[in-house]
């Protein structure tokens, strides 16, 4: 027969429907049968049965339907719903007798007056019986229609019975067609709508409206299944009064967000239809995946349960980094929770991924395909339930030989407290969220940890370590109560040190500079007894005094004067912070102040100022250009510091190895770091970054390296505010003054170097060590054409310069003198000025020295001489990436006439034939003298050549040719 139009919700039932139609064509001329229409709950077999119903009408077929139903009821409840829409009932009512056979006697006089009724509906017209949800049917009715199935063949009968089909957790009963052959059964298992065929059904209920990602949330959500699908439809219609106009929007992750609720109820029905063991799993299944991350499922499963806080993709029973490894560990888990058999619990989550249900994460997981089924599915459990779970979760996590974490994300919504062994799994899972850098993580394994049991030194511990995380992710609000509740917690001197040293951190760093130093104080008086940690007090106080330049006259002078009259009660590490002072403060020179931080070094520390020390006498080792043994001692500082513990050394570690990445010229580094990457993101969004020492030298970089759009965001965005008493404020400012001056800006950037400079004195921060503010002003009064201005700033920084008495800073000093100065005079600084930085580790301050003496040679008229230094110059520029420095030595190059290079002035390109050939030979062993012999050239040409090749590979010895000359012969010639 042909068909009837099928509806658009039905799109992907052809198939069924031209069989059914064909079935029905054969019970028309006298061949009945039976077919059997299997699907899971919600996919459409009731909207199949019908349309089928309705196909079988419109070809003169008598339709008597029946809707079975669970729960008590009647003997043939079900056959007799299909007539008791005729003329009168095929069964009369009989009450059965009590007796076993007695009502088995009157079971089979009604299947016989049941079966005469069939028979008499057949000689009006062919019959279609359309039995829905037949596995709900009782006994009777179900033995009725297995043995009618059995004598239609030879009827004008077409029997077509839908069955629900799905795999539970508890094994289901024998299906109608159990007792059959299969010759007399036409069975079709109706699987869920795929993409298309789902996209399909939203758009036919939503129209064109909505979006295609839209439309893929949707599907999700609704897993393929036409239930659900129409469920959640009807919800976010009713939300925006057109499904279509709901599509603008995203499809929420609660059920809370829903209303009227028609899909957590069709989720529920669908629950409810699985049976008590399948409910216990899947909600099981829901619960403990709950909090992990956007990229553990495939689609982001958020924590709707709002019952307690995540921790990242900690709170997943298998996280992105975390998890249990062996196979079936999945079904193993939740058969734990639940009691159910594993092999069952394996099963279904393999069927119910299989209908789209659930969808493997990254790591292969099971999880549901969106937060919202998730959500609708643990809906039906408390928060108290749910919570229940959460521990027994964690429990059968820990028994089984989880992670920490993956143990502590259940924890983190389980009952509290919990049990004994709960807050040792807590804070071993923050201290590895901690090594994870992953601080918000830690944070809330911490939280929790503060609800179970403990000792007051282990309290105090966790308060510390609380505080100063959630200090530095920027909530002081919460921090610095717990800081402050742990140095009256802790029992201990040592542990209440610790947590001092945090607290007076956190005050510094919101700009309480004088409570922070009054708290260290106050413990200092309290801890008479205990001179080790009253010295540590006495030097964390020094060290955060920076960030005030009042304060910090204050406590240096005590620091000076107790040192003055007993050095004993200041220990080795304030000692080294004197040193540090009197080194800014132009009291002593370099070779003096590595003296002293060298014997202090090698005498006791006390341990928990071993950080300060360390640092101080690094900052002193950068300053005196020793930058071999800075990286070394800030290294050392470094590993020995807790990387969640707030503390003085905090930032002063981190900025020597910014100092020292600077000094050497090492840009790429210092952009390529994390400190960079943030910074420069704020900046990019016009958002104002916490103020850095950093951010000064990352400035630096980026004016150097050419970057100067990404410069000019960091310095507008990026720095301390200007109204600041912090130290890092002059170094920006001088930073500033930088970009300015390279962005032609003279007057702009005198400004800002006079600024640092006014605020460096309020510190007593007199040397150049720190900020040669005077020589960068001195250079922009000589743009501005005010020289004599100029030359006393030269003079005045050379003379402190010459008390430190490094290299690196009085070559600086000279090279700006000399252009000051002028004339043959001038030339000779430059001269003197390149001599003495040829000495010096720092390359950023011998180029600027080259190009002063080449452009002195041209002013001089010494064009030939001045191509040697530029080009020197110009190639060292190019090895560190110093854009802006190669610019400006080409640039003076072309001012003396000299063309532009055509080839690299570093690298294996920049190698002369000549100079490869030599290169060539002394890496194969040869002397100086053999070269010359072999080449006929003077060994002192041999020498020259080297030298110009081993600047070229950036090398500087002759055992690292075969290495280099190895990566030119990669890289071609």
């Amino acid at each position: 027969m042909s068909a009837v139009p099928l509806p658009r919700a039905l799109s992907e039932r052809h198939e069924a429907m031209a069989m059914i139609a064909a079935e029905a064509e054969r019970a028309r001329s006298g061949s009945g049968g039976l077919v059997l229409l299997k699907g899971t709950t919600g996919s459409g077999r009731t909207a199949l049965l019908e349309a089928v119903a309705e196909q079988a009408a419109v070809h003169g077929m008598w339709v008597l339907r029946a809707r079975c139903s669970p729960g008590p009821v009647t003997p043939f409840a079900a056959v007799r719903q299909l007539f008791e829409d005729g003329p009168e009932l095929a069964c009369p009512t009989v009450e059965a007798p009590g007796d076993a056979d007695s009502a088995a006697a009157v079971h089979r006089e009604r299947a016989a007056w049941l079966w005469r009724a069939l028979i008499e509906w057949t000689e009006e017209a062919p019959l279609f019986l359309a039995v829905d949800d037949v596995h709900l049917a009782d006994p009777l009715s179900r033995g009725w229609l297995v043995e009618a199935a059995r004598l239609v063949a030879r009827l004008p009968v077409l029997l077509v019975a839908t069955e629900r089909s799905q795999y539970d957790v508890e094994p289901p009963e024998p299906g109608l067609a159990h007792a059959l052959p299969p010759h007399l059964v036409r069975t079709l298992t109706l699987s869920p709508l795929g993409p298309a065929g789902a996209a399909e059904l939203v758009r036919s209920v939503a129209g064109e409206v909505p979006s295609a990602a839209w439309v893929d949330e949707v599907v999700r959500a609704g897993a393929g299944n036409p239930l659900l699908l129409r469920a959640l439809l009807d919800d976010l219609g009713a939300q925006g009064g057109d499904p279509g106009r709901a599509g603008t929007s995203a499809v929420p992750d609660t059920c809370a967000a829903l209303y009227p609720g028609a899909y957590p109820a069709a989720v529920s029905w669908w629950l409810d239809s699985a049976g008590e063991a399948t409910v216990d799993v899947a909600r099981a299944l829901a619960v403990v995946s709950a909090g992990r991350s956007d990229d553990d499922t495939a689609d982001g499963d958020g924590d709707g349960d709002g019952d307690g806080d995540g921790a990242g993709d900690g709170g997943g029973y298998g996280g992105r980094r975390r998890g249990l490894h062996e196979e079936g560990d999945d079904a193993g888990l939740l058969a734990d929770m639940t009691g159910a058999d594993p092999a069952r619990a394996h099963g279904w989550l393999t069927a119910m991924t299989g209908l789209g249900l659930l969808r493997p994460g990254p790591d292969g997981r099971p999880g549901y395909a969106h937060p919202l089924l998730r959500d609708a599915v643990v809906s039906g459990w408390s928060g108290a339930r749910r919570k229940a779970v959460h521990g027994r979760a964690a429990e059968v996590m820990l028994r089984r030989g989880a992670d920490a974490e993956t143990v502590a994300g259940q924890l983190l919504r389980a009952p509290a407290p919990f049990g004994s062994w709960a807050a040792d799994v807590l804070l071993d899972a923050a201290a590895r969220a901690v090594r994870s850098d992953r601080g918000e993580d830690a944070a809330a394994f911490l939280r929790r940890a503060l609800d179970e049991a403990m000792p007051p030194a282990r309290r105090a511990a966790v308060l510390t370590e609380l505080g100063s995380l959630e200090f530095a992710g920027g909530r002081s609000a919460a921090g610095l109560p717990r800081l402050a509740e742990a140095v009256e917690v802790a029992d201990a001197p040592g542990d209440r040190t610790r947590s001092a040293l945090a607290l007076g951190t956190a005050l510094a760093g919101r700009g309480e500079v004088r409570a922070a130093v009054g708290a260290l104080r106050s413990l200092e008086e309290r801890l008479s007894g205990r001179q080790d940690l009253a010295r540590t007090l006495s030097s964390a106080s020094a060290l955060l005094s920076d960030h005030d330049p009042v304060v910090r006259r204050e406590v240096y002078g005590r620091l000076r004067e107790t040192a003055g009259r007993s050095p004993g009660l200041v220990g080795t590490a304030g000692q080294a912070l004197l040193v540090r002072y009197e080194a800014t403060a132009g009291l002593v020179s370099a070779q003096t102040a590595m003296d002293r931080v060298r014997g202090l070094l090698e005498a006791p520390a006390d341990p928990l100022a071993e950080s300060i020390l360390l640092g101080a006498s690094a900052a002193v080792a950068l300053w005196a250009d020793e930058l071999d043994e800075a990286e070394r001692l800030a290294g050392r500082g470094l590993a020995g510091r807790s990387p969640s513990l707030l503390h003085p050394v905090h930032a002063l570690l981190p900025n020597v190895r910014a100092d020292l990445a600077a000094a050497r010229g090492d840009y790429a580094g210092l952009l390529a770091g994390p400190g960079a990457r943030r910074a420069l993101a704020a900046a990019a969004a016009g958002g104002a970054g916490p103020p850095v020492h950093a951010s000064a030298d990352i400035l630096f970089a980026l004016v150097e390296t050419g970057r100067t759009e990404q410069a000019a965001a960091l310095a507008e965005h990026g720095g301390p505010r200007e109204a600041s008493g912090s130290g890092e404020l002059p170094r920006f400012l001088y930073a500033r003054g930088h970009l300015r001056a390279a962005h032609g800006d003279p007057a702009g950037a005198l400004d800002d170097f006079l600024e640092c400079g006014r605020r460096q004195a309020e510190r007593d921060v007199v040397s150049p060590v720190v900020t040669p503010w005077r020589t960068a002003a001195a250079e922009c009064r000589l743009a501005l054409g005010r020289p004599e201005e100029a030359l006393a700033l030269a003079r005045e920084e050379l003379r402190l310069a010459t008390v430190w008495n490094t290299p690196r800073l009085v070559g600086r000093c000279l090279r700006v003198l000399g252009t000051a100065t002028g004339g043959v005079r001038g030339l000779g600084l430059a001269e003197e000025a390149v001599g003495l930085l040829r000495d010096t580790p720092a390359e950023t301050e011998l180029i600027p020295a080259l190009i002063a003496q080449g452009r002195q040679l041209v002013a001089a008229g010494d064009r030939t001489r001045a191509r040697d230094p530029l080009r020197e110059a110009a190639e060292r520029a190019e090895r560190i990436g110093a854009v802006r420095l190669r610019a400006l030595a080409e640039h003076v190059l072309r001012e003396g006439g000299a063309r532009r290079a055509a080839t690299p002035y570093t690298g294996p390109a920049a190698l002369t034939d000549s100079e490869r050939r030599i290169a060539e030979l002394a890496a194969g062993g040869r002397t100086n003298a053999e070269i010359g012999e072999l080449l006929h050239l003077a060994r002192r040409t041999v020498e020259t050549h080297l030298t110009n090749g081993y600047r070229k590979l950036g090398i500087r010895r002759r055992a690292e040719l075969p290495a280099a000359l190895d990566r030119l012969s990669a890289g071609g010639r």
